[in-house]
């Protein structure tokens, strides 16, 4: 996961991994979960991402099973769970936020649906501004402390909560936060490349960064419309098109990356992933598939990332207009 490789630039490229958000639960079954996981450890994929949250909890279900079917070591792949927003509808405040007991529960309960020992890592899927980041950050080193999480995290946290949740970590000598999940991808980047940029090399930050697709406009698809059988024509996808469709300029950009994409033999969604991993703060890319196929093609971006030469990554520049 947060291993990193060399290419022939000397450049630091990043590694892959697999998420669930969007798709366990919803179009993904125990069967399927299962092919995918297999495909994407097969290809060297050692991270699978997942939440509390995500299909209120039927995701990590999912995962849970197809991993259990799967029999691997435990010690040859990592997984995650993330907390905030809890895994019931119209949850009781005791059964969201960043309170030590929900934390704690939520950790439980994760572990029940993932079916396993401990997590690898442990995100707040967001801040909580009714509780203080001292309590999340005891919370955490204890749970670090009892062996059923290795590593904790935030998620879309500011850099300033994110310091202080170090200084709080080093004043109480307690286990500071490592990794940060943010959305990262080539039409949301100011929070990535700006505001993080001291935590990279001030107490060090891995980043586990999602979306690099934004959704999937950024595959190239929706150039012409509303493809046939999209999954945004569905009800429980209605926030997805209401962020992916409409957005004149952005298609209009998509268009234009496609262009380039072609012309550097490869294709507009491997273009994408492949700028992401070449970011050097960037630790591991999360691919999210509804399909087998999907995911057998985005797991390629890796080798377009030496396609990204900086005369084509200064063309990217040009079209994209949005370096912040």
């Amino acid at each position: 996961m947060e291993y990193r490789r060399l290419g022939k630039s000397g450049l630091k490229v990043s590694t892959l991994s697999f998420g669930s958000w969007v798709t366990f639960g919803y179009q993904v079954d125990v069967r399927d979960a299962a092919a995918m996981l297999k495909v994407a450890y097969d290809g060297g994929v050692n991270f699978f991402d997942n939440a509390e949250a995500y299909a209120k909890g039927r995701s990590e279900t999912i995962m849970g099973k197809a991993l259990k079917n799967l029999g691997w070591r435990r010690d040859s792949y990592c997984v995650s769970s993330k907390v905030m927003f809890g895994s019931v509808d119209d949850p009781a405040p005791t059964q969201r936020g960043l309170s030590a007991k929900h934390v704690f529960e939520a950790c439980h309960q994760a572990l029940e649906r993932l079916q396993v020992d401990y997590l690898d890592l442990f995100f707040c899927h967001r801040p909580d501004p009714e509780v203080p980041i001292e309590e999340t950050v005891r919370t955490m080193h204890n749970l670090i402390a009892q062996g059923k999480v290795l590593y904790w995290g935030t998620s879309e946290w500011s850099a300033d909560d994110i310091f202080e949740a170090h200084r709080i970590a080093r004043e109480c000598n307690l286990t500071p936060p490592t990794m940060e999940q943010p959305q990262y991808n080539m039409f949301e980047r100011a929070r990535f490349e700006t505001e993080y940029a001291p935590l990279y090399d001030g107490p060090g930050l891995g980043t586990t960064i999602w979306s690099p697709l934004y959704s999937g406009l950024l595959t190239g698809k929706y150039n012409d419309g509303i493809p046939d059988g999209s999954r945004i024509t569905v009800d429980n996808y209605k926030w997805l098109k209401d962020r992916v469709v409409g957005d004149d300029d952005k298609i209009g950009k998509v268009r234009q990356l496609t262009d380039l994409a072609a012309e550097i033999g490869t294709t507009t969604a491997l273009m994408a992933i492949a700028w992401c991993a070449k970011n050097p703060n960037v630790s591991t890319v999360i691919l999210g598939a509804s399909r087998v196929e999907q995911l057998h093609e985005n797991l390629r971006a890796m080798d377009v990332v030496e396609l990204l030469t900086p005369d084509v990554m200064s063309r990217i520049e040009e079209i994209l207009q949005n370096a912040p």
